[in-house]
């Protein structure tokens, strides 16, 4: 059936469901001589009469009677389809896939999604924890989550965290028999604990500023691994030196379990940020997790 012929039949419908030009008429809110012509130019395209048409009746024809108890169902399942989704806007509901690095989503996505989801138990979301800066689009994610800086152009970017920094940090029997660095520079002689990345499979280098000077700075030592949680533990285990976010070195710095060198080095970071493609076509569900992950300095 062509599709200019499907509001043509939504008006066939109504006229052979009423048995009345007067009630379909209003019903579509046409006039009944406008109704007329649409039926009339229908019959005309089929090369059949629909509706038999008296001045007391209207009632259809056996082309017409077979049209409505087959036509007829079907309009009416993609009409009660097209309810369902505006009961969406009431009942969000669906599956939302973040891309984000195990430290953003223990530090900002988990807290959220704890207070979030029990008030909308519809919605589920996904995460997956990756430090490779993939496409989220061709990945098939709603939306990722990196630090401002790393955002990809062209992407709608949302602040949800506080601005952030790198700490330099290790154990206090690490520095039993060895002098704390007093510069980057000076990490030449230590052993640290390296993170590879997965983009490209190279070793982060520490970047350092100070002032007006900054530094990146490729260091050595006998661990290497691919997550901050474990150079965390690496340096709790007096393996050296690591490069981790402030906020997970802090409650060990405040224990006293390590040490926080190369302090007035650290340079900080414009917060973490959820991103994703474009404002249009964001669903209900998307953009309440959005307005909950937002962050409010």
């Amino acid at each position: 059936m062509l599709r200019e012929n499907a509001n043509d039949l939504l008006a066939f419908l109504a006229v052979a469901r009423e048995r009345s030009f007067t009630k379909a008429a209003a019903k579509l809110g046409v006039s009944q001589s406008a109704l007329s012509h649409t039926i009339r130019g229908l019959e005309a395209r089929l090369g059949l009469r629909l509706l038999t048409r008296t001045t007391r009746s209207v009632s259809p024809t056996e082309a017409g009677e077979r049209l409505m108890e087959r036509v007829g169902p079907r309009f009416d399942e993609i009409e009660h389809e097209l309810a369902q989704l505006s009961d969406l806007r009431d009942k969000p509901a669906g599956t939302i896939r973040i891309n984000a690095m195990d430290f953003s989503l223990e530090l900002i996505l988990r807290p959220a999604l704890k207070r979030f989801l029990p008030n909308y138990p519809d919605i589920s979301v996904e995460v997956c924890c990756d430090y490779s800066f993939v496409d989220i689009a061709a990945h098939g994610f709603d939306a990722g989550v990196r630090l401002g800086e790393d955002v990809a152009e062209g992407m709608i970017a949302t602040r949800i965290g506080p601005d952030t920094c790198m700490s330099v940090v290790g154990s206090s029997a690490y520095f039993t028999d060895r002098p704390i660095p007093q510069t980057p520079r000076d990490l030449v002689n230590h052993k640290c604990n390296n993170l590879r990345l997965p983009m490209n499979g190279g070793l982060y280098a520490w970047e350092f500023r100070k002032d007006q000077e900054s530094m990146n700075v490729r260091v050595s030592g006998q661990i290497t691994y691919n997550g901050v949680y474990q150079l965390v533990e690496a340096a709790l285990d007096g393996f050296g030196l690591s490069y981790v976010p402030a906020e997970l070195a802090a409650p060990h710095i405040a224990e006293g379990r390590l040490i926080h060198v190369l302090e007035d080095w650290s340079p900080s970071y414009p917060g973490f940020h959820l991103y994703y493609p474009s404002r249009r076509q964001a669903s209900p569900a998307f953009a309440l997790l959005l307005e909950e992950l937002r962050y409010r300095a």
